[in-house]
């Protein structure tokens, strides 16, 4: 088999990602047993083992294990026997097969059972740690696969930081400087402002780039689904969970996590990840073990978190845990310089990808972009470029918002009342656009259904 310290340079490289992950190892042999662990320790975060399936059934049921080295000769249930079991309970990490006696029918019957590889004893060291590694790649892999989907399919309407506004100067600074560093960080900022541009920089210019961005919308997932998606969940552990499934900290392991509108989440879940912050440990919904848990927390949300806690809606103790270092995000209308240069961003991002030609920005219209306060900020303007772009001019929307800067122009400067007419104009033009749909209408302008719903009540608009 080889001496555990006595490997080739090939076989010893390449183990510094293990140390995320832990293994179990399952031999009544006490030799073979303690020498699995001492080639196995130097390069797992966590290693454990079991001389039986009785034994290692107890540990799997309070421990996260993401590779099991298991042996097929046991005492009592055998190591098959014992695979259907633990494929049965959810189990989804790999399961390496070693014996000293096995036949092609012994080897069919345990990869039918789940196995992820058959070796058969003795084995050199290198051959068995070839493959434990070769499984951890492909855990590897499968979270990154599922993560790269989900980015896919939130990258749409997320633009970079663009401007050059002495408050977006500000930003970047402050996300140079936090990114490196492993604390939590909180953002702030209205919706669209761009706070989830900020959370994807502080990742990718910290020393956790190579590793997963997860965003999760906290207030877009139901609050009876919210601590499953979080954590993940057991076969069984409520009505429709056919199968085990892990949640969004698990496939951000090792890399970071963007809590978005965490100002949604119900009391019981802030009390959960009260305890993730402190313990780095999460508990899949329906388990009664822990998964321990490498990942930065980023948060942000739209609301001021010292106001939800004086009402009783936020944990206070969550409110400061989170809030280690913060950045305000200004809004759109506090950096009017930065307007006409994301329009340019947008239109150079959008267009090739809906294969159309760019549109010019005419200077009428830049002086209309630069009047208008974007209640929806970039996320709006956005918006509205692709709905032009797609158009091939500059209407409804751009019409509504240049005619009312042209009557502005000459009565009197440009105030708050002033832009805030420009405003409700553009609403009012939006939502007679859209039927008077209002879910509609709030997809348009890029804000949420309830923000325009404020709006329309403070106008004392009850229907479109």
């Amino acid at each position: 088999m080889g001496d555990v310290n006595d490997l080739p340079p090939e076989a010893a490289a390449g183990f510094g990602p293990w140390l995320q992950h832990s293994a179990l190892v399952v031999d009544d042999e006490e030799g073979m047993r303690s020498f699995l662990v001492r080639a196995l320790k130097p390069r797992c975060g966590l290693v454990e083992s079991a001389p039986s399936a009785e034994a290692a059934a107890e540990l799997a049921a309070r421990i996260h294990f993401d590779v099991v080295v298991l042996d097929i000769a046991l005492p009592g249930k055998n190591g098959v026997a014992w695979l259907r079991e633990l494929r049965a309970s959810g189990f989804a990490g790999d399961v390496i097969m070693i014996t000293a006696y096995a036949d092609l029918d012994t080897a069919i019957e345990a990869l039918r059972a789940g196995a992820s590889d058959f070796i058969l004893k003795p084995f050199r060291l290198d051959q068995l740690l070839a493959s434990v590694k070769r499984s951890i790649e492909r855990q590897r892999l499968t979270r990154e696969n599922f993560v790269l989907r989900r980015a896919l399919q939130e990258l749409e309407g997320v633009e970079g930081m663009v401007g050059q506004s002495p408050a977006m100067q500000a930003v970047r600074g402050l996300v140079r400087r936090l990114a490196p560093l492993p604390s939590t960080v909180l953002v702030l900022g209205e919706s669209g402002s761009g706070k989830e541009v900020v959370a994807r920089a502080l990742h990718q210019l910290s020393p956790r780039a190579a590793r997963p961005f997860v965003p999760v919308n906290c207030a877009a997932i139901s609050p009876e689904l919210i601590e499953s998606e979080l954590f993940g969940h057991t076969k069984g552990a409520f009505t429709g969970a056919a199968e085990a499934r892990n949640g969004l900290f698990y496939y951000a392991q090792g890399g970071s996590i963007f809590l978005d509108e965490i100002a949604e989440l119900p009391a019981p879940i802030q009390t959960k990840l009260l305890r993730v912050l402190e313990d780095r440990r999460i508990r899949p919904v329906g388990s009664n073990r822990e998964v321990p848990v490498d990942v930065r927390i980023i948060a942000a949300t739209n609301r001021d978190l010292a106001a939800e806690v004086a009402q009783g809606r936020f944990r206070e103790d969550l409110y400061y845990r989170l809030n280690v270092v913060g950045i305000n995000v200004p809004p759109l209308r506090e950096r009017r310089e930065d307007v006409l240069p994301l329009a340019r961003h947008f239109m150079a991002q959008l267009a090739p990808h809906l294969g159309v030609a760019a549109l010019p920005i005419t200077p009428d219209v830049a002086h209309a972009l630069s009047a208008y306060d974007w209640p929806g900020n970039a996320r709006e303007l956005r918006n509205f470029v692709e709905r032009s772009v797609i158009l091939g001019e500059f209407t409804t929307a751009a019409l509504a918002i240049a005619d009312a800067a042209a009557d502005l122009e000459g009565a009197a400067p440009a105030g708050p009342e002033s832009l805030a007419e420009v405003e409700k104009q553009h609403i009012l033009a939006i939502l007679a656009a859209s039927g008077g749909n209002k879910t509609e209408a709030a997809r348009r302008l890029g804000v949420s259904r309830k923000t325009l719903e404020r709006k329309c009540a403070l106008w004392g608009i009850r229907q479109a």
